[in-house]
């Protein structure tokens, strides 16, 4: 299979970039072919906010990128991993005219939410759902705390869901777990074009033993990522515990705060994949308060490979991931008192914490490596491939 693989990821590295990285490792071990177009959103801060509204609603420059490198070489499928704002749905229409099968994976809400979330003022919103012209959004400023950017946002996918873009210039979505597909189902997309394949984490970090002993949070530090439910949980906790912090984000001044006052909790800012991997394995359990619709929960499946229990929140796709008192636990999602007496359990049931680590891993084993996960991607590239030979025919 000759694959063109396009990304247009954020300025902070996050999840939606490893997982590029893994799938085109994956196809490239399994002995397909990849080339890839990566762009990175730290454009946007030498562009003006005109441009960029311009530019999400459709790229030119895209356009003539992806037309260029489907004249040169010919691939059977464009699988796009994100088109947002740099790259545009522009890029489907370059491929539809060389008869190229157009993928889209669903890594976020931005289709149906204008700040991909489903999350505002701390709680769980779906005002937009459903609306061509996603006009709650747009009075929240839920893009970027813009009303005019959040305005842009709302244009592009209003314009394209008339234009037919989402119906017609795609030939299949992949999303990440039955929640997030039934989520867009709800919001008007095709059951017949949605199929679920999920992440991977690809090479196996190997499994650790958890002889760190502490709790462990690895993600951006953001309010929808839940870390204040964790760091009241850890308040209430008044345990002899260690808790260590991994990640980067705009409560990094609460996080340095919290350390400074307790000095059980650590902060270690930002790792490599590798340092992550280590520091996973050696911890007893890994914290996964989010409080938006996971797309899936990339942290928890690397908890997993490491063979690390997890303590999720009982939401959307975070639930249908783990699996309660056998993975780990689920708790309610933004109750610290919850999530305290979660990880009490934790501290006072060794022997049925350590058959969760090899749950966890037998978990990873079966459902999350490369040859599986790689054989749903090409039966999805096929699919594809003959909707969109059907649909010229």
């Amino acid at each position: 299979m000759n694959v063109l693989m396009l990304h247009n990821s954020y300025q902070f590295r996050g999840g939606e970039d490893e997982s590029f990285e893994s799938e085109v490792r994956m196809l490239r071990a399994e002995g397909h072919t990849v080339e890839t177009i990566h762009i990175n959103n730290a454009q946007i801060e030498s562009a003006g906010k005109i441009h960029v509204a311009i530019q999400s609603l459709w790229s030119s420059n895209s356009y003539d990128l992806v037309d260029r490198k489907l004249q040169e070489t010919k691939f059977d499928v464009l699988h796009v991993q994100n088109f947002f704002p740099l790259l545009s749905p522009s890029v489907y229409y370059a491929a539809k005219k060389h008869g190229v099968a157009v993928v889209q994976t669903l890594r976020n809400y931005r289709l149906l939410c204008p700040n991909v979330y489903f999350f505002r003022d701390g709680h769980v919103c779906e005002d937009c759902m459903g609306k061509v012209f996603k006009y709650p959004g747009v009075l929240h400023g839920c893009y970027r705390g813009s009303r005019m950017a959040s305005a842009a946002v709302a244009a592009m996918t209003a314009f394209h869901t008339i234009k037919g873009t989402w119906l017609n210039a795609v030939d299949l979505y992949i999303a990440l777990t039955d929640f997030v597909r039934d989520k867009f189902i709800e919001g008007g997309f095709p059951p017949d074009k949605l199929v679920v394949k999920s992440n991977i984490v690809f090479p196996d970090p190997g499994c650790g033993d958890g002889e760190g002993g502490y709790a462990l949070f690895v993600g951006r530090l953001s309010p929808e990522k839940g870390l204040e439910t964790l760091l009241q949980a850890w308040k209430l906790l008044k345990r002899d515990w260690t808790l260590k912090i991994v990640g980067e984000g705009p409560l990094s001044p609460l996080v340095e705060a919290f350390c400074a006052e307790r000095g059980e909790v650590e902060w270690l800012g930002a790792l490599s994949r590798a340092d992550i991997g280590r520091v996973m394995g050696a911890a007893k359990v890994l914290v996964f308060p989010s409080e938006w619709y996971e797309t899936f929960g990339r942290v928890a499946i690397e908890s997993f490979a490491a063979g690390t229990p997890v303590i999720a929140s009982r939401l959307g796709a975070m639930a249908e991931v783990g699996e309660a008192m056998r993975t780990g636990l689920l708790f309610n999602p933004g109750d610290p008192e919850d999530l305290a007496e979660k990880l009490s359990w934790i501290l006072d049931n060794p022997v049925q914490v350590a058959a969760m680590r090899v749950a966890a891993r037998e978990r990873y084993e079966t459902k999350y490596t490369m040859h599986e996960n790689c054989r749903v991607l090409i039966q999805a590239y096929d699919t594809a491939r003959q909707k969109s030979l059907s649909a010229r025919s």
